[in-house]
Parts: structure tokens; sequence; C-alpha cells
């Protein structure tokens, strides 16, 4: 009787779960449109008033993304302080929806990837998983290792999809 071989296991090939670069915590999204008069425009007393008197402590821990869904203009200031209340509570903040907020959580995590172990590697990019990532943070692992890589392929190494082969 002989031994059944790993291929997979022996095969040489590196798997990159993204899902392990995942930020956790609760996603918030601070829409400022219920804080326009008449959802055009931003009253800056008001404004400073509701800064000064809101319970920021329910943002402890939570990334935010700050937004106006109201099609207002808004003085950038106004985006600025609320910055300034949410940073002592806040884990994150940024300028943008959830989709965004996503975006810049993995490209922080991407950006501190030690690359040297993927030179001259045959990567597979792990793909279906439990948290939905961003098909951004896809798009910039792939840029990522494409100048370093051997070869780069999507899926499960046990059945991938090739997308890149560095030339010989």
């Amino acid at each position: 009787m002989t031994d059944i071989e790993n291929k997979v296991l022996t095969s040489g090939i590196i798997t990159i779960d993204l899902e392990e670069f995942y930020i956790h915590g609760e996603r918030v999204l601070f829409d400022i449109k219920p804080l326009l008069f008449q959802e055009l425009i931003l009253k800056e007393k008001d404004f400073r008033e509701y800064i000064k008197t809101n319970d920021w402590s329910s943002y402890k821990n939570k990334l935010v993304a700050l937004t106006c869904t109201a099609d207002a203009v808004v003085p950038t200031w106004a985006y600025m302080l609320l910055t300034l209340a949410l940073e002592p509570f806040a884990k994150k903040i940024i300028f943008g929806n959830l989709q965004e907020l996503e975006t810049i959580l993995f490209a922080e995590k991407l950006a501190l990837l030690d690359t040297t172990v993927y030179k001259n590697a045959r990567v597979v990019i792990k793909g279906c998983g439990k948290i939905n990532v961003s098909k951004n943070a896809y798009v910039q692992l792939t840029a990522i290792l494409k100048p370093i890589a051997k070869s780069i392929m999507y899926g499960e190494p046990c059945s991938t999809v090739p997308l890149y082969k560095a030339p010989k």
C-alpha cells in the first residue's frame, strides 16, 4: 500500500488569504445630512453646538466613514471638526462611504506586507471566504505581487484560475 501524497502541500505554492488582513471592528457611516438646514446648508453656530453637546463616546473603537448624502455644499472644516470630536474615541476616521473605508483599511494593511516571502514564488490569492473582502484589496494585492511573484493564481490551491506568469 502506498501513501497518498498531498501534491498541493508539496507544490511550493504560497496562499494569501485576504481575510487575514481584515481589520475587525464595527463600521459606521456618519452622514452629515441630518445636521443640515433643509438638507441644503450647514449653519455654523448650530453645527458647532452639536459638536460640543453630542456624546461622542458611542463611537468608541468604531471605524467611521464621514459623508454627506445630500446634494449640498459642506465646507471642509465641518468634516475636520467632526474628526476632532471623534478622534478621542474612534479607531479610524475617513472621509467617504463604507466601501471607501474598506478600501483604505485593506490598503493600510497591505502596505505592511513583507513581500520578500513572495519573491519568485507561486502565489494563490484565496477567493471565497466568510468575510466580504473588498475587490479593491484583490486588485491592490495583485499589483503588489506582479513585479516579484513567479506566478499569481486566484482561488484555492487545488482549483485555481491562473492570472499571471512571469516571463522567463
